[in-house]
């Protein structure tokens, strides 16, 4: 399945009334399925959920822990990356060498490595024996 599609797909489902930026997210887990979710606003802003966690959490859902790529599409001039939050919940389910591809509904696209949007990441291996 192409992931650029599926998130275009679940971008329509967005639930995005008050900034009416609607992000669609889909990822690749190991296994192969793909997992999709978008951003649901809330009138308490800071309560939404960005499309990236939504796709995360699908994953868990079906009993998966790790993504292998993702694509990350919204309705923009040049291609949406993700926020910072995300960013560090990328690093968490996915090697630092994951391919983030980022689009625009006009084709316009970016692809990189989750590594390369969060250097110096907080990780695992500052956490001593935890």
């Amino acid at each position: 399945m192409d992931l650029i599609k599926a998130a275009k797909d679940v971008r329509e489902n967005a639930y995005a009334p008050y900034s009416g930026f609607k992000v669609g997210a889909a990822l690749r887990s190991d296994s192969g399925q793909v997992h999709a979710g978008c951003n649901v606003e809330n009138i308490a802003y800071p309560e939404g959920t960005c499309a990236e966690a939504g796709a995360i959490s699908a994953m868990i859902a079906a009993g998966e822990t790790n993504f292998v790529e993702i694509a990350v599409i919204a309705d923009g001039p040049e291609p949406v990356a993700p926020c910072g939050g995300c960013r560090q919940k990328l690093l968490e389910f996915a090697a630092p060498t994951a391919k983030i591809t980022m689009a625009t509904l006009d084709g316009k696209s970016l692809t990189t490595e989750v590594a390369e949007l969060l250097p110096g990441a907080f990780d695992r291996s500052q956490m001593g024996n935890a």
